[in-house]
This record gives C-alpha cells, structure tokens and sequence, in this order.
C-alpha cells in the first residue's frame, strides 16, 4: 500500500513546494479517487468532446457518486467540521482544471455560485429542502444574474425586473452567458423589484411558462460548456420560491465573493494542465535529432511555467487558510484572481509556442488550455475590474465609474 507521500507525490508531481502535504489522508484519498475516475473513464474523449461541443456523459452524476460534500473521508480526524476543508476544496478544483477547466467550470458554477445562491440567499426551510439535494446531485442547478447589456456593471444595470401581483411575482427580462441553463432542475435568477429598486433571488425551473432558452453557438473557449440565453416572459413566480434573504446586490456579493476563490483556484489548476500538457509533448516530439526536452530554451520555458504554477498554488494556499478562519476578504480574493489568470495566460501562451504548429490543434491537449485560458481572465470579474477592487482598497477611492 502506498503511503501518502507516495500517492501525493504521483498525483501531484508539479507540487514543488509541498502545499498538498497538509491534506489528510483521507482528503488524498478521495482526490486520487476523483483523478483516477476522470483519467480513466474521460481522457480518451475530452478534446473531441471539446471539438464537438458535447459534455461528457455521466460526469455531473460521476461527480456526485464522489460526494465531495459530505464523504466520511473528509472528515476523518477533523472531528465536529461541518464542510470539507477549504485546502480539499482547493485541491479537487486544481485536479478537475488540471484535467479540463470546462468540466471545472461546470462543476463550479453547480457547487459554487448556484449551491451558494441557495445556501446564502434561501430561508431555513429553503435551504433544509434544496441544499442536501444539491450537494447530492439529485438536482443541479445554475446562476443567473449576468444580462445580455450587463456583465460587471450589473450591480446598478439590472434590467430584469420582478414586480409583485398578491403572493406571486412576475418576471420579464433577459439573462446571457448562464451555463448550463438547460440541464438545471432549479435556477437562481436575479431581477430588480421595481418598487424598492433593489435585487431579488427567485427560483425558476427551464420548463416554466414563459421561461425560453437557447444555446450560445461559436465559442472559442470553454466548448463543452453549454452557455445559454434565457428570456423571461411574465413567469409567474410563487413568494415561496423567492429566495428570501437576497434583498440587496451586498446579498449577491456574498455569493460572488465567496466563489472567486474558486477562480483562482482553476486558474492554477489549468496551469498545471498546460504544464503537463507540454511536457507530455516536449519529451516526445524530436527535432534536429533529439527530444525538444533536451534543449535549453525549452526547459527555461518549463521552468518558468513551473514558476508560474508555484506562484499561484502559493497564493491559493494562503486564501484558503484565510476563509477556512471565516476571513472571505474581496481584495484577497481579487487579487488571487487577477495574478492567477495572468500567470494563466502567461503559461499557456509559453505552451503553446513550445509546441509549435501543433500547439493549434486540438488533437493536443495544450491547444484546449490555450483557448480555456481566455474565459477564465474574463469571468468572475475581468482583469481590470478586479484590479478596481484593488485599488479601491489601495487608494480609498472608487473608479469604478
């Protein structure tokens, strides 16, 4: 049997500086199950799946089979811990981006800003009935606040307006970029109350009267997630199915900030993906008579990546230890975001040269991440509205308009 250094060091060579030590054995466990799973039943098919725009089958009920929330290896010798730790929540977005930041992505928007929607914005008896549900897979479900003329200006140009009738609300407007809209049981859907002029949260369902959703076509990135229009046309929305502690956009950005971590922590992990993606080609492709790995410039190009990888688990590593002590800071989290998707794009750009003409083919994996790579410097906060958020703290003034 292997010990857990063993196993660490298998499944997380690129770890140069020991961050997954402080996992529990348990933890490791339950991640080399969750590596094991998606390189044995998904690696054959990810870039044709990837190519075709098709999300693989069975992976949202395979992930749930994991239960990543509540599996007992989790919390061996973490005694009275009610959630998994933030380092496993860490390290399980790291090993699925490692592999593919669509199916991260997927994961991502259920288990965070969807389940959190929930957690953070329903009533005792909301959160009682739909989360246990959630964390199991038995429903899956989605976030939908962007719109189709407001991405980071939505906090004051929402559009979507909810206005009361009685015990019910009506809902019209339109929602865009919402990923997997299509296959969620329950949607999270944020609109403005005419009347107060501030947010709600409401739970609507894709086969609803007056509920219409069609599929984004011709992305670049993050293919196999399917993104998707939702227009609202006077649904009818019951009081019960408001979700009631969602009476603000700071209620919103609980929801958000408590996920950007989890950006960052994708960010790091499709490092590490176009890092094992070059190597994989570099110590097999020859020229000029020998491996490229052996040449000089092509492994200061690693190593640099290498470097950019250390960087950023670092700094996941330390936000991790600041929200597992309750401290979920939004200048923490940006700056984690920013720095990690342009250490991001900084690798996969080093990849993709190594690799040369095939680097534009998705026959090669570091393709994938090349193209992967845009989607996540743009989502949960841009480059630039994060560095806003920075320097609002830095400075004390606000530049946001």
């Amino acid at each position: 049997m292997s010990t857990k250094n063993e196993t660490l060091k298998a499944l997380y060579p690129e770890d140069v500086l020991s961050i997954a030590k402080d996992l529990t054995d348990g933890e490791v466990t339950l991640l080399k199950q969750l590596d094991d799973l998606l390189e044995s039943k998904y690696r054959d098919s990810i870039n044709d799946h990837w190519v075709n725009a098709t999300i693989p089958e069975d992976f949202f009920d395979d992930l749930g089979k994991l239960n990543y929330f509540n599996n007992p290896l989790l919390f061996e010798g973490r005694e009275g811990a009610k959630t998994p730790s933030q380092l496993f929540q860490f390290f399980m977005s790291y090993t699925i981006a490692r592999f593919d930041v669509s199916l991260v992505t997927l994961l991502g928007v259920h288990q965070g800003l969807g389940h959190n929607s929930f957690l953070f914005g329903g009533s005792k008896e909301q959160v009682a009935y739909y989360i246990p549900k959630l964390q199991s897979h038995e429903l899956r479900t989605c976030f939908a606040l962007t719109e189709p003329n407001h991405g980071s200006d939505v906090a004051g140009g929402l559009e979507t307006t909810a206005v009361r009738d009685g015990d019910k609300w009506i809902l019209n407007g339109e929602k865009r970029w919402i990923g997997g809209a299509h296959l969620a049981d329950v949607i999270p859907v944020y609109a403005v109350d005419p009347e107060t002029g501030k947010p709600k949260g409401f739970i609507i369902r894709p086969d609803q009267e007056g509920v219409e959703i069609d599929i984004i076509q011709n992305k670049i990135a993050l293919k196999i997630v399917p993104n998707a229009n939702i227009k609202l046309n006077n649904v009818v929305v019951e009081e019960s199915e408001r979700l009631q502690n969602i009476n603000s956009f700071k209620d919103i950005a609980k929801v958000l900030y408590s996920t950007r971590a989890g950006v960052a922590y994708m960010a790091t992990g499709a490092i590490a993906g176009a890092l094992r993606a070059t190597l994989n080609y570099v110590t097999q492709r020859k020229q000029f008579g020998k491996k490229l790995s052996q040449f000089q410039l092509i492994q200061e190009k690693l190593a640099m990546m290498e470097g950019n990888l250390a960087h950023a688990m670092s700094m996941c590593a330390q936000l991790a230890r600041m929200q597992a002590n309750g401290e979920y800071d939004e200048v923490a989290t940006s700056t984690a975001k920013m720095m990690n998707a342009l250490r991001l794009r900084d690798s996969v750009a080093m990849g993709r040269g190594i690799t040369g003409g095939n680097g534009i083919l998705a026959d090669y994996d570091i393709a994938r991440f090349f193209s992967d790579a845009e989607a996540i410097y743009t989502y949960e906060g841009t480059h630039e509205v994060n560095a806003l958020v920075i320097g609002r703290a830095l400075t004390g003034d606000s530049a946001f308009l």
